[in-house]
């Protein structure tokens, strides 16, 4: 079972937001009433071994498994929603939408994911998840590594909204998240044909695509968005600027601003 939260009028159309690995729906505490109040009704779950949602469990998180997720959420809705992943959220919506059975969606938004990864930025992000596996003494001491990883983003007033993120493992707190994610995202980093498949479903889901990618990102370079968007006919691009690879996290009302217009354009 998948815990969601929700946002917005039952009778406005569904839009899905799915978050990275190792987030939780927290991510889009900030884009989920925004989207709502643009007239969305706005469904954001925790996936699966994230959050408050269910571990697999014998600890198989095959992307594949994500993208089954992503197909039951939108079977249960009962009208074609809009979608927007990021990073993991991102890559199991578009096998959900381009392989068969092709869930019936109405757009796709991947955030800062494409066909293929830079592996450095790869390594960058599972290095940081893998650090401090015995947890934190406080909700600040967690705040103050997030910040070391990300030192553009400016530093949080409060460190206590990352509390969201965290649970109480006895006297520690621990990131909210099943550890054995990490191995399923270290097989994956790069791997062989991954690329050709990604490239295919994204021409198969036959509905609009927008890539957005963060400016600064050292997941999603410029020239892997750019060969991206010259070999699937339905996508188009924008960038975030001075947003890394959690754009949300990092510009949030710049990621409104940039989806907008794509989303307006949704029929």
């Amino acid at each position: 079972m998948l815990a969601a939260d929700e946002w917005g009028g039952a009778s406005s159309p569904p839009l899905v937001l799915l978050h990275g690995g190792g987030q939780t729906r927290r991510a889009w505490g900030r884009s989920g009433p925004r989207l709502a109040e643009l007239g969305w009704r706005v469904i954001a779950p925790d996936l699966r071994g994230h959050g408050t949602s269910e571990w697999s469990a014998d600890g198989d998180y095959d992307v594949d498994l994500f993208a089954a997720d992503v197909r039951a959420l939108v079977a249960e809705l009962g009208r074609r929603p809009v979608l927007i992943g990021a990073s993991l959220g991102g890559l199991s919506s578009l096998l959900a939408a381009g392989e068969p059975p092709r869930a019936a969606i109405r757009a796709l938004v991947l955030v800062d994911v494409a066909h293929r990864p830079d592996p450095r930025g790869v390594r960058r992000i599972i290095e940081f998840m893998r650090r401090r596996p015995d947890g934190f003494a406080s909700v600040g001491e967690a705040a103050a590594m997030v910040s070391a990883y990300l030192p553009h983003r400016p530093r949080p007033h409060d460190p206590e909204g990352l509390r969201n993120n965290l649970r109480r493992r006895g006297d520690r707190w621990v990131w909210h998240w099943d550890p054995r994610l990490l191995d399923s995202f270290e097989a994956r980093t790069d791997p062989p044909g991954m690329a050709d498949r990604l490239l295919d479903a994204a021409r198969h889901a036959d509905v609009p695509i927008l890539l957005v990618r963060g400016g600064i990102s050292d997941v999603v370079r410029e020239d892997i968005a750019e060969q991206f968007c010259d070999r699937v006919p339905n996508a188009r691009r924008v960038d975030v600027a001075d947003a890394g690879h959690m754009v949300v996290g990092d510009r949030n009302e710049h990621f409104i601003d940039a989806i907008v217009p794509f989303l307006d354009g949704v029929e």
